[in-house]
């Protein structure tokens, strides 16, 4: 299993509220050119994020332990993976993590 470096813009602190009426994916493009996910990870800072390719899999984890707010205490985990397309060149894998809380994982396909 290898890690991604992820890089970010991300920026200040972040407020925690339960996961909303969506499931957290933002758009997966995959083209003759590339692969591309895009998931709202916006109650994670790049510390609590870790990306890892296992085989054709990208697994996402993020994870921040408890933190106390006006509302009690809150504990958050989400653990994504998806499977890779084949034509998917492993290697150029990338993420990066926007102001806004997106993280972007993409790859080039295979030549």
């Amino acid at each position: 299993m290898t890690s991604i470096p992820l890089e970010h813009d991300w920026v200040g602190e972040t407020w925690d509220w339960p996961l909303q009426h969506n499931d957290g994916v933002v758009r997966v493009t995959n083209n003759s050119d590339k692969f591309e996910v895009g998931l709202d990870v916006q109650f994670f800072t790049p510390n609590e994020i870790e990306v890892k390719v296992s085989g054709q899999d990208i697994l996402i984890n993020c994870r921040h332990e408890v933190r106390n707010d006006v509302h009690g205490t809150v504990t958050r985990e989400i653990h994504r993976a998806y499977k890779l397309p084949s034509d998917v060149d492993v290697s150029t894998l990338k993420s990066h993590l926007s102001s806004r809380g997106v993280l972007n994982i993409s790859a080039q396909k295979k030549k």
